[in-house]
């Protein structure tokens, strides 16, 4: 990087009774000759963060509870017993079903046996076609009573065993809003916890409608997309740069027409729990450009929509309009075209120059 100089004269008029005096402005500007470089730029997108998994628990029968099992934000197993609802009538129950079951069992035989009897009888044309049949009806009523107790016994069975509240995955418990002696059932309004299983970590975000679509040319498909684009960042909502990076694994079919905007996925692995269900962040999504052309934000200028710099051509200034990409650091751009290698544009304070300025070396 070269440093040159301009020179603008500048006649300022001062009234007095004897003469007038002009000064002359000597103003710097700092230069740069174009080359070939590499950049990595981060596009930034506000997220919201959720568990892999976010289970409201909920009890499958009513009653009041008699045990609370944990703790409020306690880490869960599978299949550990969080809470008990009152067993007792629900062990009352699978007695009685038990006992149904064997009432059954009995009245089967019973049936088994007479129509045993009966067809015997019926051989030797002691009871007639009516009475055997009777009794055969008898059986089969015994039978289909047999499987009734049965399965009364097993939805006993099945409600005595939910009267012990288990999670279904591995996580954390957040607050509880029921206690001791609170009467539930499978049609409460809160649950009786969360559970949120925080092995893994999804951020959501939004990407405009014209950056999914630049995405889709560029590897031509979404499928490919997905496969192709690179890991990305989180930074957490202390600005810290989480430890783990990760991977865009699912977006959207669907553009929202009231944002314009496709719902984006990134998985990120948390085996050191930071990261918890609700928690925000920024994604971070590299874009590598390699054999570019990279300028200062600063040594361009706007007008109408256009990017112009201030080139050097034979020692003097002159205009050119550049197009850069969309994707910043927020101090360079990315030059698509307008510019050349080995070109020398003003580095700073474009914005206050004109044409045909001549530049100095010193």
């Amino acid at each position: 990087m070269k440093r040159y100089f301009v020179f603008i004269s500048c006649a300022a008029l001062a009234y007095s009774c004897a003469t007038n005096t002009q000064q002359q402005v000597q103003t710097v500007y700092e230069t740069i000759k174009l080359e070939s470089s590499e950049r990595v730029l981060n596009s930034e997108y506000a997220a919201s963060i959720t568990g892999k998994h976010l289970v409201e628990i909920r009890p499958q029968v009513s009653g009041t509870i008699t045990e609370i099992m944990i703790n409020e934000g306690d880490r869960v197993k599978k299949g550990q017993v969080l809470f008990v609802i009152d067993q007792v009538p629900y062990k009352a129950a699978l007695e009685t079903a038990k006992a149904n079951v064997s009432t059954a069992e009995a009245k089967l035989a019973t049936a088994r046996l007479t129509v045993e009897g009966k067809t015997n009888l019926h051989r030797e044309g002691v009871v007639s076609e009516y009475d055997l049949n009777m009794s055969r009806n008898s059986l089969s009523e015994a039978e289909a009573a047999l499987e009734q107790a049965k399965a009364e016994y097993i939805k006993a069975e099945n409600e005595l065993s939910y009267t012990e509240v288990t999670s279904p995955v591995d996580g954390f418990a957040s607050m509880i809003p029921y206690r001791v002696g609170a009467l539930v059932s499978s049609s409460i309004a809160e649950p009786l916890v969360t559970v949120s299983d925080d092995s893994e970590v999804y951020a959501y975000f939004s990407l405009p409608e014209n950056e999914v679509l630049d995405m889709v040319q560029s590897y031509g498909s979404l499928d490919n997309a997905l496969m192709s684009v690179p890991e990305v960042e989180l930074m957490m909502s202390n600005q810290e740069i989480y430890n783990h990076k990760g991977k865009i694994d699912a977006i959207s079919g669907f553009i929202d027409q009231s944002t314009g905007t496709v719902s984006v996925r990134a998985v990120f692995r948390n085996p050191d729990g930071w990261l918890r269900n609700g928690a925000s962040g920024v994604v971070r999504i590299p874009s590598v450009h390699k054999d570019c052309i990279v300028i200062p934000q600063a040594s361009t200028y706007d007008i109408q929509n256009k990017t112009f710099v201030y080139k050097v051509v034979d020692g003097v200034t002159k205009s050119q309009e550049v197009s850069v990409s969309k994707i910043s650091n927020g101090k360079e751009y990315i030059v698509e075209s307008g510019l050349y290698v080995g070109d020398v544009i003003i580095a700073a304070g474009a914005g206050l120059l004109r044409d045909g300025i001549r530049i100095q070396e010193q």
